[in-house]
């Protein structure tokens, strides 16, 4: 599924595709990654759904300026702007990691209206990081400046410990391929450099003021986000259901895809 529709916001050029015919649904990727990885998701439903892929500005093919913000609370209120440029009414909506948090800041600070959401080992309680993020978010400056080759290293090894059945030479390709050259090398660092534990502390006190059908899925063998969060995120937002794939890690598209899609496609046509 290609991202073959701009939209522009604030002098940020945000990609979007979309696909298929029926009710819509709206997927949201996390960080470090983009929407391919749920664009297979995306074209299997887009036979009984409409599915709208975007990349976040400083992600994927969206563009990476440097003078642009790309923190959460940015990406919210994009968020909220972009379900409106596409007319829809009341979506439903699929995020993972980052896409959590930008997800519930639209919906709950802003009023971008949801049929459902489906919160995918997301971030949405703090604390929140890897070691490794934690590190690099304290010594952005010094990681920007590194050689190619090493951040290269790094970035590949901080990536794999993602999976939890292990990554393939393709997979690992296309995770890491958007931030080997010069712009992605400093959007990276850059992203990072903005994380803030606050954009979700903001959010936070208002999860149990949801009132729409929440389904909370997630690895269990998560090593980026635990799965002590998706207890704690199921029982601040009421009447949520939750749902732990045994055998997956933070990239649970990769590790379990079948379970993930069956999970997704059953919740989706439970809520139409």
């Amino acid at each position: 599924m290609e991202l073959t529709e701009e939209f522009s916001w604030r002098g940020r050029t945000v990609r979007w595709g979309r696909q298929g015919s029926g009710p819509d649904v709206v997927f949201c990727h996390g960080t470090p990654w983009s929407s391919r990885l749920w664009s297979p998701f995306a074209a299997a439903s887009s036979a009984d759904f409409t599915t709208y892929l975007w990349d976040m500005p400083g992600y994927g093919a969206s563009s990476k300026h440097p003078d642009h913000d790309v923190s959460l609370d940015v990406q919210g209120e994009l968020l909220t702007d972009l379900i409106d440029h596409w007319g829809l009414r009341s979506p439903h909506v699929v995020a993972h990691d980052y896409g959590g948090a930008v997800s519930l800041r639209a919906h709950l600070l802003h009023g971008a209206p949801y049929s459902s959401l489906a919160l995918v080992d997301v971030v949405a309680l703090a604390p929140w990081g890897s070691e490794f993020f934690r590190l690099v978010k304290e010594n952005a400056d010094v990681f920007s400046a590194i050689p190619a080759a090493i951040h290269e290293g790094a970035l590949r090894a901080y990536i794999e410990g993602t999976s939890h059945r292990g990554l393939t030479p393709e997979q690992a390709d296309m995770l890491v391929g958007p931030w080997l050259d010069a712009e992605g090398r400093a959007a990276f660092y850059r992203q990072i450099a903005q994380a803030d534990e606050r954009y979700t502390d903001e959010v936070q006190p208002l999860y149990e003021r949801i009132d729409i059908p929440v389904l909370v899925v997630w690895g269990r063998d998560d090593a980026w986000v635990p799965v002590d969060r998706a207890y704690r995120l199921a029982e601040l937002i009421p009447d949520s259901r939750l749902e732990v794939i045994d055998e997956a890690n933070h990239l649970i598209q990769l590790d379990q895809p079948v379970r993930l899609a069956t999970t997704l496609h059953r919740w989706l046509t439970s809520r139409t």
